[in-house]
């Protein structure tokens, strides 16, 4: 009886223990291409409460729960755990996502790395697949549009020539506004043309205080973290990259001229009205105009009849005129400058890699050869780069490694193609852009062909100076820069090495301690040599030029990091160190004249006035103390705290040290239990910071790096000194200026990644500003450095990345990011300000408005019965009222009763930028796509003022637009381009007439790559190849034919080095 009544409670309870015990179902799929998940591991929650199960071959599962069980932990090799709640109904399905996508990727930042849903400040990352894919000559070009709050600007396009970053605007009206160059955790000192692209992992821009304070002195405009590719373990891993293409003008000219005929029409034209107005008969008008039209140039280039004139009545070229005119000795014609000037150059690079290495032992190895032709004929820039790093862990606690890279690079540039030499004879794009289509490039003989010198065997160049044929040319005459790249030497030299080596030692767990050492030399050669037959150099028999630079560096880092977690939610990581940076730099240069051998340009081959020159040697030192303080609890909530105790030789040492910090904390608003049923929510990262940086940075004279103190030139011959001349004036009161940045924003990311980016507002306010104050030349110097004024920026950032397709074969994302920017002056130094503002050529600076606000006489149109441009001009009393005197408005004018008038533009600088890009992958097809834009500025276009004038003497043998063929004549009264007359001496005078819009729309790169099946390729013993063909630099949209708004802000002018277009195919095979 007590056996059948045992087993009839036995019964009872297995039924009791059935009843509260329930089956879950479900199927675990790939986020990425919604196939099944076979062998993913399922747990009831809490663990142990019943056994866990694994997914079938279709990613099916089925477990027994116990009722109060409602959560099940899914989880898989290389994908994202995840927790799900179980429905009613017991039916679930989970889609995990790859690690790869997940907000946890470690980003690197000051002293070390940090997990992206960790860090509390504002950084972007631009990954190693965004630079090898896409056709990068310098690696900051990867950033073009692609980083938000980050613009490139360049005004010299040469082969070599990086353009310059602006990191949220600029922060100073006077000091550096370059962000610090950080290569693998140490400032760097070379320029960016020297680290080959195909080295770098990432790159990282750090862009407020929070990011950017511990690097003190030199952080304030940011900072660009590159970090090179280091070996893993494994088998080693061997990538060949080879590329081949050719390189063509990007930018066109402006529209221009190209006839000589309809030139020659406008030039009589400028002269027939100048001899009307001025009382002529129409017949002397006439005649004199046309004699004009044929001499004014300097060149006679047309043959005419006896007793003809070169312009009928008419205006229009004599029919029996012919082009092209021989003095019996040389023959005159004109030549197409730009066609003779520049070419489509060839490009070529290789790339070679192999890395690998053991648990302990971690290698990497790259050599890559860059030859880059420029599209100006005999220029170009070759680039040879090596690379070696490797890592060991030599014991559990002692880690050591170094990187050591090489490079070689070689430029044959002209030296006076950037803005700084806009007007320069040595400026080719200033000529071939600019000169009117009537002058010969060449000398020919009198029988038309192009002579070649027997001794070079190049053609023999015209310099329009009167020596290579008799004529001279009224438009830079002694000018020929095509003639000096063949016959002329420019050449730089550079050898640079750059080591790091660092050891690390982790005596218990949590605690690091790490020694880095950085090793910078450079040592640049200039070889310049001056031809003894044409050119400027002639008269004194050629002469020769050398430099020889040197510069090196040395930082010392020493870290100290400990990582803590308690209770398994507390988790703080403290980190101290000090570190030392010395910058040494010092040159020797000589000169002479009158060389005996004529292609040699050491100065050994000269015989008279041989000088030499030694430049005081540069030192400059800093020191620093960071200190920084993280926590966070639960990966939740994180606040981090950093200080940076900091000194600079630049300033005098009772000034040298300054403090600065940064505060910021973040709260990760996803991870709260109100919002665990949002499952479409992976992040919702609130951040704020605040803190301060220094800079030190005035400029790159040498003079700037002993700014406190005066500085003196020692004079006298035969023995005899005299009174040393003050040649820079310094003051001990200076120190530093201060950038004072607040941060505050969202980082975000919705439905497992498939929508993420980032929403950020900053502001950043210097003070103290380092400027050079004028003063009365009769102080003996024109400007001494001082602290002034303060300056805002402020603006939103947006930055969006959308993966819309993610399947096994197709994988489509966009990216796109803006940036909003503002800027104000806040507070300007009394000894500038006059009226309220203080005026500086063009600009003019007002407490309250933009530092980019240009001063100009306002234009108002064209006297549509004369012909002639108006301006605005304003009496004592107030009242504005139209003249034809430009001087009067520019200047006003008390015997008339004038007071200037010229007016603000306010704020030139675009109100936004930004860029998009695609890319998209489909069956082993791949495809990149990159833009870039801004919008809401304007510039003052100078290049377009030039060509718009009137002819008058300082206009002879400049081009004209081809928007002056709508000009003002007799027949066209409505046009609003005021008429040719070469005594108006006012027409194209600067004038908010050529201000315009700054609006641009870049396409940056296109990229086209297919990568070969694996299935092939293991045949032929290959892990990879793909073929590809890239585009950079592809095209501009603009207001205007040839107007290049990327120079900067406020101006543009297209005597600089044109941009250039590189189109390329290659192939990368993977061993």
């Amino acid at each position: 009886m007590r056996k059948i009544l045992f087993l009839l409670l036995s019964v009872i309870m297995c039924s009791a223990a059935a009843v509260a015990q329930r089956t879950v179902t479900g199927t675990v799929v790939s986020a990425a291409d919604n196939e099944p998940v076979i062998g993913a591991t399922v747990l009831p929650l809490p663990a142990g409460s019943a056994q866990g199960t694994s997914t079938d071959i279709d990613g099916r599962f089925s477990l027994t729960v116990p009722q109060n069980c409602h959560t099940l932990q899914v989880s898989y090799v290389g994908m994202a755990t995840q927790k799900v709640n179980i429905p009613a109904d017991g039916k679930v399905k989970v889609s995990l996502v790859s690690e790869d996508t997940r907000l946890d990727d470690v980003i690197v930042v000051a002293y070390g790395t940090t997990k992206r849903s960790e860090y509390t400040g504002s950084a972007s990352v631009v990954k190693a697949d965004q630079i090898e894919n896409t056709l990068t000559t310098t690696v900051t070009s990867a950033l073009n549009g692609k980083v938000a709050g980050v613009q490139l600007q360049s005004s010299n396009g040469a082969p070599g020539e990086a353009p310059a970053i602006r990191v949220r605007g600029m922060g100073s009206i006077n000091a550096s506004a370059n962000p610090l160059i950080v290569l693998d955790g140490m400032p760097f000192d070379g320029t960016i043309a020297d680290i080959a692209p195909n080295d770098i992992e990432s790159m990282t821009v750090l862009k407020d205080a929070a990011s950017t304070a511990l690097f003190g002195a030199r952080g304030a405009n940011g900072v660009i973290m590159i970090t090179t590719k280091r070996g893993g373990s494994g088998e080693a891993k061997v990538t060949v990259d080879m590329r081949w293409g050719a390189n063509d003008r990007a930018i066109p000219n402006y529209n221009v001229l190209t006839s000589a005929n309809m030139y020659n029409e406008l030039v009589y034209e400028a002269f027939y009205n100048q001899y009307t107005s001025q009382g002529y008969s129409q017949d002397v008008a006439w005649r004199n105009a046309a004699n004009k039209a044929l001499t004014s140039s300097g060149y006679q280039i047309y043959t005419l009849p006896e007793g003809e004139y070169l312009v009928g009545r008419n205006g229009k070229i004599n029919p029996n005129a012919q082009l092209g005119y021989s003095d019996g000795t040389y023959y005159y014609t004109p030549d197409d400058w730009t066609e003779n000037s520049m070419r489509n150059g060839f490009r070529q690079e290789y790339n070679v890699s192999v890395s690998g290495g053991t648990d302990k032992l971690k290698y990497y190895l790259s050599g890559s050869y860059l030859e880059n032709e420029g599209i100006v004929k005999a220029s170009g820039f070759n680039r040879l780069n090596t690379r070696a790093t490797v890592d060991y862990q030599a014991k559990k606690w002692l880690k050591l490694g170094t990187s050591m890279s090489y490079t070689y690079s070689k430029s044959d540039m002209p030296s006076d193609n950037d803005l700084d030499y806009a007007t320069s004879s040595g400026n080719i794009f200033y000529l071939a852009n600019q000169i009117a289509p009537i002058y010969p490039m060449f000398v020919r003989g009198a029988d038309g062909n192009v002579m070649i010198d027997p001794l070079y065997n190049y053609p023999v160049y015209d310099y329009g100076d009167g020596l290579s044929t008799p004529n001279s040319r009224t438009f830079m005459t002694m000018a020929n820069p095509v003639g000096n790249l063949f016959y002329n030497t420019t050449e730089y030299l550079t050898d640079v090495f750059d080591g790091k080596w660092y050891l690390t030692l982790t005596p218990v767990d949590g605690l690091s301690i790490t020694g880095n050492a950085g090793y910078y030399l450079s040592n640049l050669r200039y070889h310049g040599l001056d031809n003894p037959f044409y050119g400027q150099g002639a008269e004194g028999g050629g002469s020769a030029y050398q430099i020889d630079e040197r510069s090196r560096s040395i930082n010392l880092q020493a870290i100290a990091n400990y990582t803590k977690t308690f209770n398994d939610v507390h988790n703080i990581d403290l980190m101290v160190g000090y570190e030392t940076f010395n910058y040494e730099v010092e040159n020797v240069s000589a000169i002479g004249y009158n060389l005996y051998r004529h292609d040699g340009w050491d100065v050994d081959n000269t015989i008279d006035r041989r000088n030499g020159y030694g430049g005081r040697p540069i030192q400059y030192t800093t020191r620093g103390i960071p200190v920084r303080v993280k926590y966070n609890y639960d990966g939740k909530y994180f606040g981090h705290v950093s200080y940076r105790r900091d000194s600079s030789s630049r300033f005098a040492p009772d000034k040298r040290w300054g403090d600065f910090f940064s505060v910021s904390a973040a709260w990760d608003i996803a991870k709260e239990s109100f919002l665990q049923p949002v499952e479409w929510i992976d992040q919702l990262k609130f951040k704020a910071s605040f803190g301060q940086n220094g800079n030190d940075r005035l400029g790159s004279s040498s003079y700037y790096y002993y700014a406190w103190t005066d500085q003196y030139q020692a004079t006298g011959a035969d023995g005899v000194w005299n009174d040393a001349t003050l040649i820079f004036k310094g003051n001990k009161d200076l120190t530093w200026e201060k950038s004072n940045a607040f941060n505050i924003g969202f980082d975000f990311s919705f439905l497992q990644g498939m929508f993420a980016g980032t929403i950020e507002y900053y502001q950043r306010q210097v003070s103290d500003m380092l400027f050079f104050l004028p003063t009365a030349p009769s102080l003996g110097y024109s400007s001494y450095p001082a602290n002034v004024g303060s300056m805002r920026n402020s603006g939103v950032e947006l930055e969006l990345t959308a993966n819309i397709i993610n399947t096994k074969d197709i994988q489509w994302s966009v990216n796109a990011n803006i940036t909003s920017m503002a800027n104000k002056i806040i507070k300007l130094p009394k000894e500038l300000i006059a009226d309220g503002y203080w005026l500086n050529g063009a600009r003019i600076y007002k407490e309250g408005e933009s530092m980019y606000n240009y001063y100009l006489v306002k234009y108002a149109g064209v006297n549509h019965e004369t012909g002639e441009a108006l301006y605005w001009a304003k009496d004592k009393e107030g009242k504005e009222f139209t003249t034809t005197n430009w001087s009067d408005c520019y200047s006003g004018n008390k015997d008339k009763g004038l007071v200037a008038n010229r007016a603000a533009t306010g704020n030139t600088m675009p109100k936004a930028y930004g860029g998009f890009g695609t890319a998209l992958n489909a069956y082993g097809f791949d495809l990149n796509l990159s833009f870039s834009y801004q919008f809401g500025g304007k510039l003052y276009d100078n290049t377009y003022a030039a060509l718009m004038h009137g002819y008058t003497s300082a206009d002879y043998g400049t081009n004209f637009h081809t928007d002056m063929l709508n000009r003002w004549t007799e027949s066209n009264k409505n046009s609003d381009i005021p008429r040719l007359n070469a005594a108006d001496q006012y027409t194209s005078r600067q004038s908010d007439r050529f201000m315009i819009s700054s609006d641009y729309l870049s396409l940056n790169n296109i990229t086209l790559g297919y990568t070969v099946p694996e299935k092939l390729t293991k045949k032929f013993g290959v892990d990879k190849i793909r073929v590809y063909g890239s585009a950079e630099n592809v095209a501009l949209w603009s207001k205007r034919r040839g107007l290049d708004p990327r120079q900067g802000y406020g101006t543009s002018n297209n005597s600089t080095y044109s941009p250039i277009r590189t189109i390329s195919g290659g192939i990368r095979v993977e061993f």
